[in-house]
Order: structure tokens, then C-alpha cells, then sequence
């Protein structure tokens, strides 16, 4: 029997996000709320069966999130792989009850399905990697939220510490090693964040420098 990793601990780290909680919402009142927000927002939603939050992020947040998308980015494309970038794009699940808007997700490995077209989540697999940048405390148990979507791998981080989950018998096992990247030592994109506070381009040409000069 596998047993879920539990939901990481925040720590007391600079503000990274804005939240507002909104507990006993219907389903139906979070559409509304959706239909009515602008499409172009600096907010992000997640809705898990009543409960809602609306987050807005700060630059350190921003910032982390942006930097690991082109960590993925680099990556896919060392590795010969093809990506389709979802962004924050609303993931509505209405038999679940549950809506997310991720900082970051993914089509690699089903990238073949997805490709050229709209996502329809109602009938196509949740993409193969969501990243969440939580640098403060979330309301939502994201663990349990995205690995009740199905989602293959999901990437924590909190500012300090990259977590990654692979699912396995529908709950998510913390791992040392992404499934979608094997050969990139968890070490690599730590270091990368570093390099990238310093010098974004520099970083991403370290890190092609890396790939080529492995053993």
C-alpha cells in the first residue's frame, strides 16, 4: 500500500503571495465568480469543493515561477522532447468539484495528444506537470488536490525547498528524482534558481553547459 506524502509546511519567509479564502462557495457561485473576473488578471483561482482561493502573486513568487518554466523549457529541449505550455489556464473539473489555475503546467509526455488544438479537460488526460510556487501558507491541501486530478508529477516550491511528487496508486510519493527529467540531479535546478537571481541568461547557459559536459 502506498502511502501519501504529507502536505510540506510553510516557513516564515518574505511575503511571496496575496490570499483571500472564501469557504462554503457552491459550485455554481465559483463559475460566476469566474465568468465575471476579466481574462487578462493578475489572480489566480483555486477552487476545491466549497472552499476558494484567489491568489495574487508578488514578484518573488513571479519570479520563481517564471525562472522554473524556463528551467522545464531548457530542459525539453536538451532532451529532444516536445512541450505544450498550459500557463495558469483554467482547469475546471465539475464531477470533482474542483478548479485550479496553476503557476505553471505541462503537456510532455502527451504532448502528441494536446498538440495543435484546445485542451478539453472533460475528456483529455490533466496535463503531465504542475508546478506551484507557494511561498506562504495555502488553504487548499494541494497534494491531495491535484493527485485527485490525476496529475502524473507535481512540483512544489516554497522558496527553500523543491519537492517533487510522483503519483503512485492515486496519491502522490515524494521522489528525489523527476520522472520526466531522470538524468537532471534534483541539485540542478536549485542551483539554477541561484544562478538566475543573479543573471537569468547566465544561468540558463550554465545549465546547457552542464548537459553537454556530463559524463
Amino acid at each position: 500500500m502506498v502511502i501519501a506524502a504529507p502536505e510540506p509546511k510553510a516557513d516564515l519567509q518574505p511575503v511571496g503571495e496575496q490570499r483571500v479564502v472564501l469557504r462554503g462557495l457552491s459550485w455554481e457561485a465559483y463559475l460566476q465568480i469566474l465568468e465575471a473576473l476579466p481574462q487578462s488578471r493578475g489572480s489566480r483561482l483555486t477552487y476545491d469543493d466549497e472552499v476558494l482561493e484567489i491568489t495574487v502573486p508578488l514578484e518573488a513568487h513571479e519570479f520563481l515561477g517564471r525562472s522554473i518554466e524556463r528551467f522545464i523549457w531548457t530542459m525539453v529541449e536538451l532532451m529532444g522532447m516536445r512541450i505544450k505550455t498550459m500557463g495558469s489556464t483554467t482547469m475546471n473539473y465539475p464531477r470533482l468539484k474542483k478548479g485550479a489555475e496553476p503557476d505553471n503546467a505541462y503537456y510532455i509526455q502527451n504532448q502528441p495528444l494536446v498538440k495543435g488544438r484546445t485542451v478539453d479537460f472533460s475528456q483529455d488526460p490533466p496535463p503531465d506537470l504542475v508546478v506551484e510556487v507557494d511561498i506562504t501558507h495555502t488553504d487548499i491541501a494541494k497534494n491531495q488536490f491535484y493527485s485527485s486530478l490525476g496529475v502524473p508529477e507535481f512540483w512544489r516550491f516554497n522558496g527553500k525547498v523543491w519537492r517533487i511528487y510522483q503519483l503512485q496508486e492515486g496519491v502522490y510519493v515524494e521522489v528525489e528524482v523527476s520522472p520526466t527529467f531522470p538524468q537532471v540531479p534534483k541539485e540542478r535546478l536549485c542551483a539554477f534558481l541561484e544562478q538566475a537571481k543573479e543573471d537569468e541568461i547566465e544561468a540558463v547557459q550554465s545549465l546547457r553547459a552542464w548537459w553537454q559536459g556530463r559524463s
